[in-house]
Order: C-alpha cells, then structure tokens, then sequence
C-alpha cells in the first residue's frame, strides 16, 4: 500500500468511527501546528502531540460521540509527503457545535507518519480550547 492510500485509508477510518488517524503515528514523530493558536508549537514526539492536544481537544467532545472527520475535501501525494484537506467537526460536551477545516501535511516512512504539519482556523479552534473545558482524563 502506497503512502497516499495508507493515509486515505486511515482517514476514512477515522470518519467512520473505526479508529484514530494517531494509529499511523510513529513515536519518534515531530508534529507543528502553524500559527498563533492556543495549541501551535512543536511537538517533539507522538506522546507529546498525544499528551498536550489530541486527549485534552478529545475530552472536550462526549466519548460516544467523538470530533472527527465530516468530509474529505482532497488527499495529495508527492513521494513521500501527503496532504489532506478536510473538515471535522462535532458537538462538545458543553452542547457547542464546533467546526473546523484542516490541511495536514504528513511525510511518511515505513508506512508511518514522521513529521507533521497542520493548518486550521485558529479563532475557532481558541474558541473551543479556551471556551469548553475538557472533561476529566477516564481512568482505566
């Protein structure tokens, strides 16, 4: 499976409720997210971009109705980089309808996402991380 499908493949998971994206996450991964919102910076592994966005953004929507992808606008492939163009969206825990349209741009290597880059609207995303706080980590 090429990069493009390994990335089209996890995504359309995603959308459908059978997974994480995070899954094609190797652990050594950088992430950045551009920008000046609540969240940009680098991430210096999965674990962290794990740790610090993904659960706390998670926690802000119910579990039996998690944020996700609502469509797939484009998955572009250039060697070993992709690029998805698509919208999420969800309802928070607090009842708010929160929605947003994301590029991320991945490079992968043995099938695994190594460096990534994302791209959002940044006032609605401070919104949701600075308007909904998150409910409490499950305990397991």
């Amino acid at each position: 499976m090429g990069n493009r499908e390994i990335i089209q493949t996890a995504f359309g998971d995603w959308e459908n409720g059978n997974g994480h994206v995070s899954r094609i996450f190797a652990p050594e991964m950088t992430w950045e997210i551009a920008g000046r919102s609540a969240a940009a910076g680098t991430y210096p592994s999965a674990a962290a971009f794990q740790a610090q966005v993904l659960e706390p953004f998670a926690r802000r929507f119910p579990s039996d109705a998690p944020f996700r992808p609502v469509r797939i606008r484009g998955v572009h492939a250039d060697g070993d980089t992709v690029s998805v163009v698509w919208d999420g969206a969800g309802t928070t825990i607090a009842g708010t309808e929160y929605a947003n349209t994301y590029v991320w741009v991945m490079r992968l290597r043995d099938g695994l996402v190594v460096d990534g880059l994302a791209l959002f609207d940044s006032i609605a995303f401070d919104e949701l991380w600075n308007g909904v706080e998150p409910a409490p980590p499950s305990r397991g």
